[in-house]
């Protein structure tokens, strides 16, 4: 049986295979996957951080209730879990939203340095503080007037406080403060009934102010977030100047800068507990969340969509991958610093702990300097990462 076949031109014949050899190309990523993406990334990371708040007031009300060393050790071990969480929440900041606009609760919440002296006794002031001092009415009303009343430092409210009473003050060189639970027993220590009325009192107020800021990211409501995935480019510069921010002028200046200038104690973040090495991992993962658009929940979810890096990708994409690997290095470096971070920053240059030191800090300053690139890319002129 004889076939015939249609006449097709040797031109045509090379062209169609050209077609069918090409890879598929890559679907864009939109500016509203993006914001849609970051609000549900802050929206789980802060309901992350209320859930380890909550297990803090939890071991709070327990310790309370029949004060022992076994109950303060539980708390202490809360405070430092919730922190993990609520330390990438960091990276949502310094734009004017929820937590840190003109109303937001931040000074409320994670406000620092804090003088202790404002709180409770120290040493050679037994009988310093609201604590002892009977005229302080200890209700949430009075506490959140008197935080950062008369100066930046006398913090009252807040993971801070929380942290210091838990705590003590830090007399140790080789770790944290040391605080007696016989402080929160009657007759063993002046005003223990204050003292455990005060901390249930900043703990329960700490829950609620971020159960606040929570609030205004959840989605389906008329809030904060649903004006924010609407904002196009003016959302994607208050991402970029959150996590640029961080970076450069709170983590690698206030934070970390100050505190390799005075080589002071009372500089680092979490003095009293000596968690500051893992305040400044979590600042850093914060960073990456936002940047790669991904975030790994403490159920062990990861979500991960459309990202600022995808963005940035489609217009340079050797920009993105420099300044994600920047970014990865940060996290990697601030890895490598060692507790506790008020010995690391002590000596002189050649000290190896302050090596590890600068060298996060180095890695904050470039990958700062990737991101306002990356913002210039997309259109935004101006991007401040000052404080």
């Amino acid at each position: 049986m004889a076939f015939s076949f249609p006449f097709r031109p040797l031109a045509a014949l090379a062209v169609a295979a050209v077609v069918v050899a090409a890879p598929a190309r890559a679907a864009e990523v939109s500016q509203r996957a993006v914001l849609d993406q970051y609000a549900a990334i802050v929206e789980a990371n802060y309901q992350d951080t209320i859930a380890g708040a909550k297990a803090l007031q939890a071991a709070v009300n327990e310790f309370i209730a029949a004060p022992s060393d076994a109950g303060l050790q539980k708390a202490r071990k809360e405070w430092l879990a919730a922190r993990e969480w609520y330390g990438q929440t960091e990276a949502f900041r310094f734009y004017g939203g929820p937590i840190d606009d003109d109303k937001g609760p931040e000074g409320l919440i994670n406000a620092w340095p804090l003088d202790e002296a404002y709180i409770d006794y120290v040493e050679g002031k037994p009988k310093a503080g609201i604590v002892n001092n009977p005229k302080a009415a200890l209700t949430a009303k009075n506490l959140r007037a008197l935080n950062e009343r008369g100066g930046e430092e006398n913090v009252a409210t807040g993971w801070h406080a929380i942290e210091f009473l838990l705590w003590g003050q830090d007399l140790n060189e080789g770790g944290p403060g040391d605080r007696k639970f016989t402080d929160f027993v009657d007759g063993k220590t002046p005003n223990a009934d204050r003292r455990r009325s005060y901390l249930k009192i900043v703990t329960d107020m700490l829950v609620s102010d971020l159960d606040s800021v929570a609030r205004q990211w959840a989605p389906g409501a008329k809030n904060y977030r649903a004006r924010f995935v609407a904002g196009g480019n003016e959302s994607v510069k208050k991402i970029l100047t959150g996590i640029g921010t961080l970076s450069r002028g709170e983590l690698a200046g206030e934070r970390m800068e100050v505190a390799m200038d005075t080589q002071a104690q009372e500089d680092e973040h979490s003095c009293f507990s000596d968690n500051t090495h893992r305040d400044i991992v979590t600042n850093a993962q914060g960073i990456q969340n936002v940047w790669e658009g991904r975030y790994k929940t403490r159920d062990g979810k990861t979500l991960e969509g459309a990202s600022i890096k995808a963005l940035v990708a489609q217009k340079n994409a050797k920009l993105a991958d420099a300044t994600s690997a920047d970014i990865a290095r940060t996290v990697q470096l601030a890895q490598a610093i060692r507790p506790p971070f008020d010995r690391e920053i002590v000596g002189d240059e050649k000290a190896e702990g302050r090596k590890r030191v600068q060298a996060v800090i180095d890695a904050l300053k470039k990958q700062a300097g990737g991101l306002v690139e990356s913002a210039q890319v997309l259109g935004i002129k101006r991007l401040n990462t000052a404080v």
